[in-house]
């Protein structure tokens, strides 16, 4: 058994779940299963735009009170919002070579953690290598049609199964939307 994890690089409550995955697979035994996608095209289709300037303050306080209580660092990026389609197709490219988690970890924390722009292509090549991961050909490979059908098709998939926002979770076909879900996540990952 698994469960979903649906995500955008660009979401910070998509980053500060992405940090209690571990935590929740080891207590459960159970892995996560990845699938980037693009919160744009997905809030493009369902007709939601960019909060107003009061949420994304409220935003800003909110995620840092979730980092401080998750213990991670957490800063709003220099470059917010930015396109991550780029970025969201190198972890489609790491995912070839089952490396897609150690990419996911190295781009959340260098947007989030760090604050740099993730939708420049050298950024994600230094940051893509300093994992150890070769990150001019994860970025080369971002340019394959291959690539860009599967996040094509990764948030087709999320809008089929009824995502509306990011990090949705689905344990089955049950669904659970946002970073302050996750124990509910848990527990019914604990009833199976």
């Amino acid at each position: 058994m698994n469960f979903d994890f649906f995500y955008d690089l660009g979401s910070p409550y998509s980053y500060l779940a992405s940090t209690q995955l571990e935590g929740i697979e080891a207590r459960t035994g159970v892995a996560a299963r990845l699938f980037p996608i693009t919160l744009g095209g997905l809030r493009k289709t369902t007709g939601h735009q960019l909060p107003p300037a009061a949420q994304l303050k409220y935003m800003a306080e909110d995620t840092a009170r979730w980092a401080k209580q998750y213990g991670v660092p957490m800063q709003m990026p220099k470059a917010f919002p930015a396109s991550t389609i780029k970025a969201l197709r190198t972890l489609l490219a790491a995912d070839r070579l089952g490396k897609q988690r150690e990419a996911m970890r190295a781009l959340f924390h260098t947007y989030w953690g760090e604050g740099n722009d993730l939708s420049d292509p050298a950024v994600l090549t230094r940051v893509l290598g300093a994992a150890g991961l070769d990150g001019a050909v994860l970025v080369k490979a971002t340019d394959e049609e291959e690539i860009k059908d599967q996040l094509r098709r990764n948030t087709s998939l999320a809008l089929d199964r009824g995502v509306f926002g990011v990090p949705t979770f689905f344990v089955g076909e049950r669904s659970f939307w946002g970073n302050d879900r996750m124990q509910f996540v848990e527990a019914e990952l604990r009833k199976r």
